[in-house]
């Protein structure tokens, strides 16, 4: 398939057995077990709640529900892999009772909690740290055999934040990738899943760079997550809040779309499932 002149290879994930085709788009909702997260902190964090929000999601079009214990905001509270397991409890297992159907994704850096979500059922790994944070991540990631979302980050959980400084930011996020997926592949982690990491280090101008590039991550080798929902660097600009910039965030998931991403991470899942049909029928 062509976008916008790159070629993309054709991708399937093995998610626990379950071929997954990425020729079209996928929506992953994102449902936070946290207290404390930026724009949805606390209303999901109880069995009941959490599972009402994930049955909402998947009405409205999400085939992936993925599940975050630990907030990763700017000066948000910090878990350790037990609290996070706490945290996480039965839902997990009860997602996957309730809606068999439904893909669930595990946002982690702590290999332990992975190692707890495997057992539990999860069907994919997202791990904001690229395995920087645990140094047994990989390792964990290729026991499990699950697909595994790499995303760029800076290599600390304390400078996770810090605005990064470079000539030519698609570059160095592409070098990162590429030390890494080697490193994958080498441990015998098979399926990999590219996140670029915005709202993660970067500034305004380097993530609006980003967006009109994202067709050069990875070299088409790899299917792409994308993950702007609610970041800052849509709202802060134009003085809006998390919440109110709806139009705007489908309009740039319309240009990853077209550049060939393949996962939209999101919060509004009923907005972007339309912003997915719209750009279906332009094909």
């Amino acid at each position: 398939m062509q976008h916008l002149g790159l070629s993309v290879e054709h991708h399937t994930l093995n998610c626990n057995g379950k071929l997954v085709d990425l020729s079209g788009p996928k929506i992953m909702g994102i449902l936070n077990l946290t207290p404390d997260s930026f724009s949805d902190g606390g209303k999901f964090n109880n069995e009941n709640a959490a599972l009402t929000q994930a049955e909402k999601m998947l009405k409205e079009g999400a085939e992936i529900i993925d599940v975050g214990p630990q907030s990763t905001r700017p000066n948000a509270q910090f878990l350790t892999t037990g609290e996070e397991i706490k945290r996480i409890g039965n839902i997990i297992s009860l997602i996957k009772k309730e809606f068999p159907e439904a893909l669930v994704s595990l946002d982690t850096f702590y290999s332990e909690t992975v190692n707890f979500g495997f057992n539990e059922g999860i069907d994919l790994i997202n791990d904001i740290s690229g395995g920087q944070y645990d140094h047994q991540m990989f390792d964990a990631v290729a026991g499990t055999k699950l697909p595994y979302i790499l995303m760029h980050v800076n290599p600390s959980y304390e400078t996770m934040h810090d605005k990064i400084k470079v000539d030519d930011i698609t570059i160095s996020i592409n070098r990162y990738f590429s030390e890494k997926t080697a490193e994958l592949l080498a441990k015998g982690v098979r399926d990999i899943i590219l996140d670029p990491g915005f709202g993660f280090g970067k500034t305004v101008d380097s993530q609006m760079k980003m967006i009109g590039e994202v067709r050069y991550f990875g070299f088409g080798k790899f299917p792409l997550l994308i993950g702007i929902s609610r970041k800052s660097f849509i709202y802060k600009p134009l003085g809006k809040s998390p919440e109110d910039i709806n139009e705007e965030t489908q309009r740039l998931h319309m240009k990853v779309l077209q550049q060939g991403a393949k996962i939209l991470r999101v919060h509004d899942v009923a907005e972007a499932k339309k912003t997915v049909e719209g750009f279906l029928k332009g094909l």
